[in-house]
């Protein structure tokens, strides 16, 4: 379409880009120089152009012709306006106007004036009566005024261009997520992008003629007056505010602008709204000072839990000696159960922020609800009775005792104060449909509403009207049945109080087949403790402290299993080790580094991790699950 236009205008027209290629060109341009097909394709050259027509005698008689290309061809990358008349090979006379594009390239308008000329020289000829004078001053003028119609069309051209370039560039500035202004030496706004009210709520969008202080009000303008007075000593800034009417950061670039005297005449400002960059920087800062809290304490927790393991495993072995007294076994428990939270603790270190996920693992159903039993007593008001019924015929079975008492308690003391004066709870445990462990407790309070029926597993929602509640009883009992692939029921009972039922997967503890385990560990008092527990399974063990020689005991064909520490003695570790053995040998790494560790991320990644300090039932746990294998 636009070649067909061009076929209509009378002069030849030729556009090329900055790399000198033919965009397009109309029909005249290659009659008027007799151009072959190729030269007037998208893509032809324009050296090879005027190489053709200097070789045809357009130029007339050239010595050397490729100086001549050449030279041409640097005049046409100045990419200059220019207006010049030749005469050319063939008799006729034509000038040739160019006007450099803003994208790179130009173009050029051959014009054929050879009418034009022939009644200048008619004129010439019949000037007899005219004095040579004024038949040389008209033809002068005559060239001049072709020439200033050119000049006029370039300046017109670039009118429209420069227009279009300031339209394009207002339309960016008000498309920039940003407020960019000038204001002068005085102080007074000189241009706005109209975006000030989106950085700072409230204020005017059009501000040129303001003063700065009334443009950004007093909160803003006594931050950054101080830099607003060193741009304009001619100094480069930037800086950040913090706006406490607004709850939002603001940060301004602060630019002075130099006149051609060198003195400073205003001075642009750009301000952009950083409240959520400056909250994500605080809350990386905060993150970075919480990794380096778990670094420096890291090697300590694994010396720590070292300890914690050595005092679990002789806690263990005074646990079987005979004609213990009642308060030698109460002191054994007590000490099992705090080298037992403290190593929690130094877990926990590293760990703060983690989801809470499950650690399942054998255990004896029966002491467990004892466990359960004594905390809700001692939880429950002394006019409020609790019944336990346990309906279970398994000595063990596999479950997070932890989270599971946590979520029981919550259900009790939910239960507890919901009755107001004497009353009852009930928690009964039954096998539902084989596959279930269900837990439902009753209590003979006011039972549940419909909204808190709706409500009730929303975190910090409470129905404790004028009490206070956490509202994260009922929602952490949610939790623990989504991550146990369980689920939780509300209702109400025929006499009005409430019902909870809690329902989590049913696993029984299997036996264990006696095996041979290669044990790697280079403490010789935690291996001594941990051979004892897998004796107690009936497993075989042998036992190195390095990854070097436990790479060649595991060549005995009879090896069941391999548990092994991270660090070890020698210059492998135990995630090194693990790489090596065939994937038909099932591995356990135990370790004490936090979980940020590189190391323990990296055994994360591909085996089962134990942390210690551990007992025999955290251990036995991995021996039982399907995914212990590599």
């Amino acid at each position: 379409m636009t070649r067909s236009g061009l076929n209509l205008i009378k002069q030849a027209i030729s556009i090329y880009d900055r790399d000198l290629k033919l965009i397009v060109a109309n029909r005249r341009f290659k009659d008027m120089f007799e151009l072959p097909e190729n030269l007037v394709q998208v893509g032809a050259t324009f050296r090879d152009t005027i190489r053709f027509l200097a070789e045809r005698g357009e130029y007339g008689v050239i010595d050397d012709i490729d100086a001549y290309v050449i030279e041409k061809v640097i005049q046409a990358k100045e990419f200059e306006p220019h207006y010049m008349e030749r005469k050319r090979a063939n008799g006729t006379t034509i000038s040739v106007e160019g006007s450099p594009l803003r994208q790179g390239g130009w173009v050029t308008v051959y014009t054929d004036i050879t009418e034009i000329k022939h009644q200048e020289e008619l004129l010439q000829i019949h000037s007899d009566g005219l004095s040579e004078k004024l038949v040389s001053r008209s033809q002068q003028l005559s060239k001049i005024n072709r020439e200033l119609t050119a000049s006029v069309t370039a300046l017109e051209e670039a009118k429209r261009q420069l227009t279009e370039s300031e339209a394009r560039l207002n339309l960016t500035n008000a498309m920039t997520p940003a407020h960019i202004a000038r204001v002068d030496r005085n102080g007074i706004y000189t241009y706005s992008n109209n975006k000030l009210d989106t950085v700072i709520p409230t204020r005017p969008k059009n501000i040129i003629g303001l003063t700065f202080e009334e443009a950004v009000g007093q909160e803003a303008y006594e931050q950054l007056n101080p830099k607003f007075q060193e741009a304009l000593a001619g100094h480069s800034s930037y800086f950040e505010l913090g706006l406490r009417d607004h709850n939002r950061y603001v940060r301004v670039a602060f630019t002075p602008d130099i006149d051609e005297t060198g003195a400073v005449s205003g001075v642009y400002l750009l301000s952009m709204d950083v409240t959520e960059e400056s909250k994500a920087r605080q809350a990386l800062m905060h993150s970075r000072r919480r990794e380096l809290a778990a670094q420096l304490t890291s090697g300590m927790a694994h010396d720590f839990a070292n300890l914690l393991t050595i005092i679990l495993g002789q806690q263990n072995k005074l646990e079987t000696q005979d004609g213990l007294s009642n308060d030698m076994q109460e002191i054994i428990a007590t000490t099992k159960a705090a080298a037992l939270r403290g190593g929690a603790l130094l877990d926990g270190l590293s760990a703060i922020d983690a989801t809470r996920n499950l650690t399942i693992k054998p255990v004896s159903f029966d002491d467990f609800m004892d466990g359960v039993s004594r905390l809700a007593y001692a939880a429950v008001a002394d006019d409020v009775t609790v019944t336990i019924e346990t309906n279970l015929d398994d000595a063990k079975v596999l479950l997070d005792q932890g989270f599971t008492q946590d979520a029981l308690l919550n259900l009790v003391l939910n239960a507890n104060e919901a009755i107001e004066g004497t009353g009852s709870i009930k928690l009964e445990s039954n096998i539902v449909e084989d596959n279930w462990l269900e837990f439902t407790i009753t209590d003979t309070g006011t039972g549940f509403s419909e909204e808190a029926i709706q409500n009730a597993f929303t975190p910090f929602y409470t129905s404790k009207k004028g009490r206070v509640g956490r509202g994260l009883g009922l929602s952490t009992v949610f939790d623990f049945a989504k991550v146990s692939g369980g689920h939780v029921k509300l209702d109400n009972t025929p006499q009005g109080g409430a019902r909870v039922s809690l329902r989590i997967p049913y696993s029984v503890a299997a036996d264990i087949k006696p095996g041979l385990v290669l044990l790697v560990e280079d403490n010789l008092e935690i291996r001594e403790n941990i051979r004892g527990y897998l004796r107690d399974m009936n497993h075989a063990v042998i036992e190195t402290n390095s990854a070097e020689e436990a790479q060649k005991l595991v060549q005995v064909s009879d090896i069941t299993h391999i548990i092994t520490d991270v660090m070890l003695e020698g210059n492998l570790t135990g995630v090194d080790l693990a790489k090596t053995i065939s994937k038909d040998i099932p591995i356990l790494i135990i370790t004490s580094l936090p979980k940020t560790d590189p190391l323990r991320i990296q055994a994360e990644n591909k085996f089962p991790v134990l942390h210690k300090p551990f007992e025999a039932d955290d251990l036995m746990y991995f021996f039982q699950r399907k995914s212990m294998q590599c």
